[in-house]
């Protein structure tokens, strides 16, 4: 968290030394054996808890390639062998043998680790902030974990201890929905001991341990338990949708952890990392990874072109819907507009002509010395407005109230000045799911939405039934743990 990480990264530097190298899902266990002393005052335990926050950084690269696998976005970058295994999760032809999927992996591991140095420590010392503090960690744990289970399915599940080295050979895939049983748990602890507003910005809300748990559901076609938790939230929660006049400013850095941002990754300008650690950052990486080749010109900056939008989801937005001037950079239109600005035209593979204007790098950010590391924009990763089209959803496909469902779909509508859907029955699941796709494009959501309700096959090229629900296990993974995990299917 911004506020977080400025007042406390002095501190969290030398915690995050006794065990923040880990390449791998394990933890190499800290030469110094007394480091198990650790936990000795509440300051231990908080500082503890930030490492386990510092992890969502790493999620960048998530909703990247999530927007990336969907029929959203092509992968773009400079060439068609710029970051290989982008490109070829773009093309549907991705193998075991994938840096960045190793990286999601092991990069989710890592807060599952953190996560349960905690838990593996919570009866040691009672203190007026343990409730919290234990509330919190478990929320981070549970998302680390559906990170995982969306991604990979069955995975290791540890709970309140940390897999270490050897435990590897002991320890087999879990199949999902034991692993969604401890994430549901989690979430519900969470919630029931968290308030709806926190002192510190960026800290986990009940609201956003509500929200994820709705969508955990949801992704379990859990129809009636996801009405009911998202409904909780949007009766008794502090959110709101902004205005039609505000909306178009919920990106830009000056309105971030605004009123409809219910859970949000915090990042900062501070220097950290390289293109050898992204983990390590405290930037959002993603943000100039998307951004426009060449550019220099008024309101935005440089980037490497990648998560391009189709001309197909341009396509999608209805006539006079607002949201598509501040979702989807036309970059011709954008220079027809403004002439002073100008772009390298000719640079980038697979260009559209699109950019996501969301997620690309404003002028004026703080971001030295490398612009493309140390983006300070944060990633809204659960707005009001999804919450709503999650409960609308919950409510038509569980056969719970299409009226409810109607309200919590127009008002999503409303606000991007469009008229209100009357549709009952299978024709609101599918106006549900097409406004699910413009309100949320550029947001890494799209291709998770299209593998729970089965229609990716038919909506993203080269996607095989069977095989691509699931990506495959890092093949190191499996070579660590003696190659006796089966590969997910197709691999």
């Amino acid at each position: 968290m911004k506020d977080i990480k400025i007042k406390n990264i002095l501190s969290l530097v030398a915690f995050l030394a006794m065990f923040s190298c880990a390449d791998d899902f394990i933890i190499v266990a800290p030469d110094d054996e007394n480091s198990e002393d650790f936990f000795n005052t509440e300051e231990d335990y908080q500082k503890a808890l930030v490492s386990a926050y510092d992890m969502l950084q790493a999620t960048a690269r998530n909703y990247q390639l999530g927007e990336i696998a969907s029929d959203n976005t092509l992968c773009g970058g400079q060439n068609a062998l710029d970051t290989p295994g982008y490109q070829e999760i773009d093309d549907m032809i991705h193998t075991p043998v994938n840096a960045q999927l190793r990286e999601i992996w092991t990069w989710m591991y890592t807060g599952v680790n953190r996560t349960n140095y905690i838990m593996e420590f919570q009866d040691k010392l009672d203190f007026p902030s343990k409730t919290s503090v234990l509330a919190q960690t478990r929320f981070l744990r549970a998302y680390y974990y559906f990170q995982l289970v969306k991604w990979f399915g069955d995975v290791p599940l540890a709970v309140d201890a940390r897999i270490q080295f050897g435990d590897q050979f002991n320890i087999e895939r879990t199949p999902k929905a034991e692993v969604y049983t401890q994430i549901e748990q989690d979430l519900m602890f969470a919630a029931s001991n968290l308030p709806y507003t926190q002192p510190q910005t960026g800290r986990i809300t009940k609201g956003a341990a509500e929200a994820l748990l709705g969508k955990v559901y949801l992704y379990q076609d859990k129809f009636t338990e996801s009405a009911t938790v998202l409904e909780s939230l949007i009766n008794n929660g502090p959110h709101r949708l902004l205005s039609s006049t505000e909306a178009p400013l919920m990106w830009e850095n000056e309105n971030e952890n605004n009123i409809e941002s219910v859970f949000e990754i915090q990042y900062s300008d501070i220097d950290g990392g390289s293109y050898d650690c992204f983990y390590c950052l405290e930037g959002n990486f993603a943000i100039g990874f998307n951004g426009v080749r060449g550019y220099v010109g008024p309101v935005f900056d440089f980037g490497f072109s990648f998560n391009v939008p189709v001309q197909e989801v341009v396509d999608a937005f209805e006539p006079g819907d607002i949201r598509l001037e501040y979702s989807i950079l036309d970059i011709e239109q954008w220079i027809a507009d403004n002439p002073t600005a100008t772009y390298d035209e000719t640079a980038g593979f697979e260009q559209t002509g699109y950019f996501n204007r969301k997620y690309i790098a404003r002028q004026g950010d703080l971001n030295l010395p490398d612009a493309a590391l140390t983006n300070p924009n944060n990633t809204r990763a659960i707005r009001y407005a999804d919450v709503l089209l999650m409960a609308a959803e919950a409510l038509n496909r569980g056969g719970i109230s299409d009226t409810r469902a109607q309200d919590y779909l127009n008002e999503v509508r409303n606000r991007a000045m469009l008229d209100d859907v009357t549709t009952t029955g299978p024709n609101l699941t599918n106006d549900i799911y097409k406004e699910r796709r413009v309100e949320l494009v550029g947001e890494g959501h799209r291709f998770f939405d299209l593998v729970r309700t089965g229609r990716a096959a038919t909506e993203i090229d080269g996607f095989q039934t069977g095989k691509h629900e699931l990506f495959p296990i890092p093949i190191q993974e499996i070579q660590l743990a003696g190659n006796v995990w089966e590969q997910n299917p197709g691999y």
